[in-house]
């Protein structure tokens, strides 16, 4: 064995326990070897490290002041390397000091993330959320650990990014409930003559405008809105009609008393799914925050 070579993580084993023992016979009962190899690992210790490091006395057999010297540094390498197989980066909720950044639509800003916070708050009071966009950036920052989560439907993502289903979505439309042409359904017929206010962005849009490309309807827009900031308050103070997903559509009706219709056009439902790189699959921080979102938005929910 070259002088500058480590030894082999058996002959230092060997080191401990004879070390303890006296007896390469015992040694070899422990380390479940034949005593000639427990001899033939001895030697290759000896010549490494240039010492006898064990006399044969009747008493058994006796360390060396090399071996003496060494015993400590060689426990706490042992030591140290127990503790790296081990390893795993604790986190306490109730006493972690972190950041989280989750990308988001800004439908989940008002359908997931109140509850998201409040038991973030209750859990763990020094973990501080912040909440961006899905966006071209998205799918980098998840690799470089910039983000932890993508909630929301992102089918685009690519290889090497995990992904769980949370919950379905089928879609709704809302309406004033004094509506003054609707009764307790919204039929295709005045699906077609009513005014919309069409949401242009946000992950579900485009399955919106296939569906209506498909069935050949044409709305009559009259208010475009980038995402769900003011809807409620719109529906609720005119005779217009919004189709979005469901999720979104019974929390906007709940807060501004709004009546929830099932849509008349069979649009393509899809799924809300949590996804993180496979590079913080097993970090403690990120599994908790996981786990805590299946326990809040979870299928059985």
């Amino acid at each position: 064995m070259n002088s500058t070579e480590l030894p082999d993580l058996k002959l230092l084993q060997l080191f401990d326990l004879l070390y303890d023992v006296r007896s390469v016979t015992r040694v070899a009962e422990q380390l479940g070897q034949s005593q000639p190899t427990i001899s033939i690992w001895l030697g290759r210790l000896r010549e490494h490290l240039k010492d006898p490091l064990f006399i044969r006395t009747p008493g058994g057999m006796a360390p060396t002041p090399q071996a003496d010297a060494l015993i400590g540094p060689c426990r706490e390498i042992l030591e140290s390397l127990r503790r790296f197989a081990a390893w795993e980066i604790a986190f306490d909720p109730a006493t972690a000091k972190r950041r989280f950044r989750i990308c988001m639509s800004d439908a989940s800003h008002i359908t997931l993330l109140p509850r998201m916070l409040a038991h973030v708050r209750a859990q763990a009071p020094g973990v501080r959320l912040e909440a961006t966009r899905i966006d071209g950036n998205t799918e980098r920052a998840l690799e470089s650990g910039e983000a932890d989560l993508v909630i929301g439907h992102v089918p685009w993502l690519g290889g090497g990014i995990y992904q769980q289903q949370l919950y379905t979505q089928d879609w709704v439309c809302l309406a004033n409930r004094r509506h003054p042409r609707l009764g307790a359904k919204l039929g295709l017929k005045h699906y077609r003559t009513e005014g919309h206010v069409a949401i242009t962005a946000g992950t579900g849009a485009q399955l919106l405008e296939q569906a209506l490309v498909r069935e050949h309807i044409d709305r009559d827009v009259v208010l475009e809105l980038p995402g769900f900031l003011g809807l409620g308050a719109i529906i609720k103070s005119t005779d217009l009609i919004a189709t979005l997903p469901r999720h979104i559509g019974e929390t906007l009706a709940k807060v501004n008393d709004l009546a929830v219709h099932p849509c008349p056009v069979p649009v393509d439902g899809f799924a809300v799914r949590q996804h993180w790189h496979a590079r913080y699959h097993h970090e403690a921080g990120n599994r908790w925050l996981r786990g805590l979102m299946v326990q809040l938005f979870g299928a059985s929910d």
